[in-house]
């Protein structure tokens, strides 16, 4: 049996948030592995006290924010992350004509260092505190569209090396997934127009000063626990930005 948390307001949760609560709280300690599936949602209601109207409505919200995933005839999965998870949900980069194609992405530089004060905010870490800084170029077709610098915080990230970082068998989040139990759940992007300095308009192929598209994202987990930054300068000559939100 359940027992209901007040919200902020003062006032108690509506049943179904707090089975989404308390549902969120074991993915985040891990009780329910990336690509399993959960208990059926009677047996869900069992364990809650709640009547499967009320699970299934639980459910629903985490299916609708990509944490969950149904599967037809087979159950309730916790979503993984793959190349396919990465291209729909996470990379934006399309071609004029909306085309989107998986990126090749070539590791530049991966050193350590130490959180300043606007690093340390956004992280919610120490200032001081140790971190990881990784520069991938990503290719579309072969043509260099998107610099990436990435900041981790080391806490998070125990023993990643540039080796364990460029030997990945996949995704970067999956490898966060795969190896830290890091998973990526939603990410918070602010778009900016930028110029190109002298070292990124020669690894992105243009002239010096030329128009870029900015991108700043702070990755999440659950409970909007920030585990990633990254900073993205994205050549839109022939490339644009397309998100649609809510799309399978």
């Amino acid at each position: 049996m359940i027992v209901r948390a007040s919200a902020d307001t003062g006032g108690p949760l509506p049943l179904y948030q707090e089975v989404k609560r308390l549902l969120t709280q074991s993915l985040a300690e891990s009780e329910w592995q990336p690509g399993v599936p959960l208990p059926s949602e009677a047996r869900l209601g069992e364990r809650y006290g709640v009547s499967i109207g009320t699970v299934r409505k639980a459910i629903d919200d985490l299916v609708a924010e990509r944490i969950l995933v149904r599967q037809q005839g087979r159950g309730t999965f916790v979503a993984a992350h793959n190349a396919r998870r990465r291209l729909f949900h996470f990379f934006h980069i399309v071609t004029a004509d909306g085309a989107k194609e998986q990126p090749q992405t070539e590791l530049l530089a991966f050193e350590r260092a130490k959180a300043d004060a606007a690093n340390a905010e956004r992280l919610n870490i120490q200032r001081g505190a140790p971190m990881y800084r990784i520069r991938n170029l990503l290719r579309l077709r072969g043509v260099p569209v998107v610099l990436d610098d990435i900041t981790l915080p080391a806490e998070r990230f125990p023993r990643l090396s540039e080796k364990v970082f460029r030997d990945r068998d996949s995704t970067i989040y999956q490898l966060y997934q795969e190896r830290y139990g890091i998973n990526v759940v939603r990410s918070a992007e602010r778009l900016s127009a930028a110029v190109a300095d002298r070292t990124s308009a020669r690894l992105l192929g243009v002239a010096a000063g030329s128009p870029l598209l900015r991108i700043k994202r702070t990755a999440l987990t659950y409970h909007n626990v920030p585990v990633e930054l990254r900073v993205s300068l994205v050549n839109t000559a022939e490339h644009e930005y397309f998100s649609d939100l809510g799309k399978d």
